[in-house]
């Protein structure tokens, strides 16, 4: 079964984010990197843009599909993981340690919305 950690926050859509303080780094799950196959590009916004709960941020594309990224939070893009631009591969090696995205929260409330790890994990049964 593919993992699933504790403490992080999930979408049924099958994203993350993972929440230090106002930060949240966002990527997709272990489920998702597994179902979606080779990964081979990552469409990540741009540093300053802003994003909100439930939209698209950007995509992922694998050998398989194309798969929208919807993000779980809404505030401003401070950071986009660049090792992914030149190996994407990353993902499916480790989804949860490569995160596609820091976002600094602006609704810290929207985390109410989302699933927790025990929620998520039924949905990928």
């Amino acid at each position: 079964m593919s993992k699933v950690v504790e403490g992080l926050y999930y979408t049924e859509s099958h994203e993350y984010v993972k929440v230090e303080g106002n930060i949240g780094y966002v990527g997709i799950t272990d489920y998702a990197q597994s179902q979606l196959g080779n990964v081979v590009y990552v469409d990540m916004p741009e540093v300053d843009d802003e994003v909100t709960a439930g939209e698209e941020f950007g995509a992922v594309e694998s050998v398989k599909a194309a798969s929208d990224l919807i993000s779980p939070v809404s505030g401003t893009v401070i950071e986009i993981n660049e090792a992914l631009e030149d190996a994407p591969e990353l993902v499916n090696e480790d989804a949860y340690a490569n995160w596609i995205m820091k976002v600094e929260l602006s609704d810290p409330s929207e985390l109410e919305n989302l699933l927790d790890a025990k929620a998520y994990e039924a949905i990928c049964q």
